[in-house]
């Protein structure tokens, strides 16, 4: 077969491919867009979208749960926020300690080689520890051969719901380690400074 048509014939000979100086001439050509029409030769999926000449319209819930794999990872969506608020409730993405029924969280921020340590109490019942505590605080070691200062201090957790302690130690190090004692109980923490 070859691309020759012959002597003086172009394939585009009925076309006017110069810029026409009357845009809104058109030759012949139909613009025409007839909706029923195009229905005629569409798959019936897309029929029954358009039943009574209005297309369907889906709500959120719908979209969410529309077939089989959608439903299935809308209910790992949900299962998963019901297990993370489960665990929030238990307390375990709670970065706070329990020592005798007082809720302990201690924050710490490095300033000008010192540390300062904030150690915020809640009383969690009405028969909560009241009396003194004896704090130790020492950087974290990581071999037993070297000597690390330890700091020592001491506050009185009160009848009150809520207490703030707030005192400075005399070394700045990345990790702390803190020991709180009570007269029956004993909490070590390791933590990290800011």
């Amino acid at each position: 077969m070859s691309d020759d048509l012959g002597e003086g014939r172009r394939p585009n000979k009925k076309y006017n491919l110069s810029r026409d100086k009357n845009p809104e001439s058109t030759d012949g050509l139909p613009f025409y867009y007839n909706r029923e029409r195009r229905l005629e030769n569409a798959p019936d999926a897309v029929k029954e979208l358009y039943k009574d000449g209005k297309p369907v319209k889906f709500g959120l819930l719908h979209s969410l749960v529309a077939d089989r794999p959608r439903r299935f990872l809308f209910a790992i969506i949900i299962i998963m926020c019901l297990a993370i608020l489960t665990l929030s409730l238990f307390g375990y993405f709670d970065s706070s300690y329990t020592l005798d029924k007082n809720k302990i969280e201690i924050t710490a921020a490095g300033f000008e080689g010192t540390t300062i340590i904030v150690l915020k109490k809640t009383a969690r019942s009405q028969n909560a520890y009241t009396g003194a505590v004896d704090i130790a605080v020492s950087p974290a070691v990581q071999s037993s051969e070297e000597q690390y200062p330890v700091f020592t201090h001491r506050v009185f957790f009160t009848m009150n719901n809520e207490e703030a302690y707030r005192f400075a130690v005399p070394f700045d190090a990345p990790d702390l380690v803190m020991v709180l004692q009570t007269e029956k109980n004993t909490l070590q923490i390791k933590f990290k400074s800011e």
